[in-house]
Formats: structure tokens, C-alpha cells, sequence
């Protein structure tokens, strides 16, 4: 029999496996939801993954929310059973009587929510919410949601065969990360040059705030369009999140990426989009790696995506290099999915994180966000058996990268 424990790390590897978090929204997830949302005449219907720190919504419809810390959440307690959740008044229900999300916005009153269940393996849930008690969700209402979390969990599957994001043209996320690995393992086999990329798009918040996410979709496909005209033919790049990219540059020294990737940011940068709200430009910032002796695709990234917030941090619409200072000496992080928990003050105070890269002296944590977090405090893995003092290394938006102390 399988401790919570134990169902959670199973839980959390499938998840990683999906490689389904911080990817864009897909016409397929968001028509679910709102179906979903129409079939029971609910104002918002979500479809939820839970990793070890926060809710994400792979889709949602009457919630402008993407995600949200995981403690409050129905669906925290839905991916711990096997059934269904189905709460016809919230507020009468001790479990979540106090809810945050109950007595303060989305002022959740009713709630049901069906496991997306793959291979055994609960991984997320299909919700249906109302701000409204409702004691009309009968067993027939119960069965179409399961049904419609079934569709979800098919389309899931269906989605890791695309090579190809829908968007932009680009590779999908899972294409290029197969694509940097096969890199990777015949740049260390020839011993040639491999480079990396991330290419953030600058201030896209404002866009989708300002215009729409349908003017932001095209904002995304302009700027997929001029950086790939700005590459070269042997050059991939692929979409990774909403507005971010990722491109390898296959036997390319740092200083040759380098100026492929000036010529992406002032490709981007002066480019014009024509769009039904007017004619949109936008700036980029990317970072660049090169791969180094002993290091796995995914340390390369990950060097490539700390460049990025290099550059945002320097005033944006740059390219700046990652720099390895001791790269004989430099612990080789392997990549992992694993909730854990920072504690400080004394052990008063903790908050949950997801653990995304560990090695023997270092770690990268995943938070809601790093405000108020001391610069030294405690980590513990508990699916590792593992508690560490740290001291934070770096950190940038909700990512802290941390050295054992």
C-alpha cells in the first residue's frame, strides 16, 4: 500500500514526464473548460495541475487567474482521492469553511472536481465552480464531468506526439528538448561546440492586458517569425512557455551565439505587427550557453535561462552570455521534480517550493514568489529523506538557486 508520501512522488514524476507546466494555452484545453463551463451553467471551470508549491491552469474560462498558491485549493484535496469532489456549499463544509478562496475572491460556494487520472496516476482535476451553492450536481452531472476529465486526459496524450507548436510554427516544447538532448549526446560524443538560447519576450504581460490574448497570439507568431528568419538553416528553436523560446545553435562556439543572437534581438526589435488593435513592436532579451564539459542539455538551459534574467535585469532588449566561472570545479545539477519546503524564523515559518535541479551542494527551487525569504534558511526533500541549510546563490522572478551550507 502506497503512504501519501510515496503517491505524491509518484504523483509529481508523471507529472514531469507530461512536461505539461508553463506551457501555452491550447485551443483544445480551453474549449474543454468551456464546455465544461456551459454544461453546468457554472461562471468558471478550470483544468488544474498541482506541482510542489502552487496550482496551474492548463486552461481556464471566467478566471483570469494562471495559477495560484496550492495550500488553499479544492483541488489539493481532489488529487488525494479516487473519486470525485463534489462540495454543494463550501462555506458549510469544515474542510474548507475558512478558505481563502471561499471567503475572499473567487468566493468559491460550490465546487466539483473529477480526477484527470493517467496510468493510476491522479495528476491534476477538471472543476467545475460556482459562486453559488448548488445542491443540483447529481450522480448523472458527476459522471460527464469524469467523462469530459477523461477527454482531457486523452487529449493530454494525444499532445506529446506534436512535434510542432500550433501557434507559432516552432517546435513544440517536448520536440525541442528531444532535439537539444540528441545535441547534446553527439556534441559530447565529436567533442564539438553546442550553444543554447532563451529568448524572453519583453513586457508581453502589457500586451495581453492592454490588447487581448488574441492580439497577443499574433505579437508571438511575429516575433517567432522574425527570429526565424534571423537564424540560421542548421539553428532549431522551439517554444518552451507563453512568451519564451529556446534555440540551439549546434556547433557554434559562445562567442559565435553571441552574435546570431543580436542579430534575433534586432530582428525582433524592429519588427512591425499588424494587428486589429494597430501596429504592435516589441523588444526581446535573451540569454546564451554554451555547453560545457560534463554538463547535460538541461544544465546548458537552465545557464541560458539565468543569462535571460540577466538581461531583463540589465534594462532588457540584450543578449547576454552565461559566463561559467569554474567549470571544472562547478557541481553538475541533475534535473528533478520534487516538492519541498523552505523553513526559517526559526522553523515558525514555511513555504512550499518545487525542487527542479539538485546536486550534492546545490539545488534550483521553484516559488510563488521569493519576496520575504531570507537569504539562509532550511530545504527539506521530504521524498529525498533530505533536510539542508542553504544560502541563496541567485534568484530571479520565482526562481532561487541555492548552494548547501
Amino acid at each position: 500500500m502506497h503512504t501519501a508520501q510515496d503517491r505524491e512522488a509518484r504523483r509529481l514524476d508523471t507529472l514531469a514526464e507530461l512536461d505539461i507546466l508553463d506551457t501555452p494555452r491550447e485551443l483544445a484545453f480551453d474549449r474543454l473548460t468551456s464546455l465544461c463551463r456551459k454544461m453546468f451553467r457554472v461562471p468558471m471551470s478550470t483544468l488544474t495541475f498541482i506541482d510542489g508549491h502552487r496550482q496551474w491552469f492548463k486552461a481556464s474560462d471566467g478566471l483570469d487567474l494562471r495559477e495560484t498558491d496550492r495550500r488553499p485549493a479544492p483541488c489539493n484535496v481532489t488529487i488525494t482521492l479516487d473519486e470525485p469532489l463534489v462540495v454543494p456549499d463550501m462555506l458549510r463544509d469544515p474542510r474548507f469553511a475558512d478558505n481563502l478562496f471561499v471567503r475572499g475572491a473567487p468566493f468559491v460556494r460550490f465546487y466539483a472536481g473529477a480526477q484527470l487520472k493517467l496510468s493510476g496516476v491522479v495528476i491534476g482535476s477538471l472543476c467545475a465552480i460556482d459562486t453559488r451553492p448548488r445542491d443540483d450536481f447529481d450522480a448523472e452531472a458527476t459522471s460527464m464531468l469524469v467523462d469530459l476529465a477523461a477527454i482531457a486526459v486523452d487529449e493530454l496524450q494525444l499532445r506529446n506526439l506534436s512535434m510542432q507548436d500550433a501557434l507559432t510554427g516552432c517546435s513544440s516544447r517536448r520536440a525541442f528538448r528531444g532535439e537539444g538532448e540528441r545535441l547534446t549526446a553527439l556534441a559530447t560524443r565529436h567533442v564539438s561546440p553546442l550553444s543554447c538560447s532563451v529568448l524572453d519576450v519583453d513586457h508581453f504581460k502589457q500586451v495581453n492586458d492592454t490588447y487581448g490574448h488574441a492580439v497577443g497570439d499574433m505579437v508571438l507568431a511575429g516575433v517567432a517569425d522574425a527570429a526565424r528568419c534571423a537564424l540560421r538553416g542548421s539553428d532549431v528553436i522551439g517554444r518552451l512557455g507563453g512568451e519564451e523560446f529556446g534555440i540551439l545553435l549546434p556547433h557554434t562556439r559562445l562567442d559565435q551565439a553571441m552574435g546570431v543572437l543580436e542579430k534575433v534581438r534586432a530582428a525582433v526589435a524592429a519588427t512591425r505587427i499588424e494587428t486589429p488593435a494597430g501596429t504592435i513592436g516589441v523588444t526581446c532579451s535573451l540569454g546564451g550557453a554554451v555547453l560545457s564539459p560534463g554538463n547535460c542539455f538541461d544544465d546548458m538551459l537552465r545557464n541560458a535561462d539565468l543569462a535571460m534574467y540577466g538581461a531583463k535585469q540589465a534594462g532588457r532588449n540584450q543578449a547576454l552570455a552565461w559566463v561559467d566561472r569554474a567549470p571544472s570545479i562547478a557541481p553538475t545539477a541533475r534535473r528533478v521534480f520534487k516538492a519541498g519546503q523552505i523553513t526559517f524564523n526559526a522553523g515558525h515559518s514555511t513555504i512550499d517550493c518545487t525542487v527542479r535541479g539538485l546536486s550534492r551542494d546545490t539545488a534550483t527551487i521553484e516559488v510563488m514568489s521569493t519576496s520575504g525569504i531570507p537569504n539562509h534558511f532550511k530545504l527539506a526533500i521530504a521524498a529525498d529523506a533530505l533536510s539542508r541549510a542553504c544560502k541563496i546563490t541567485a534568484k530571479a522572478d520565482n526562481r532561487i538557486e541555492v548552494a548547501f551550507t
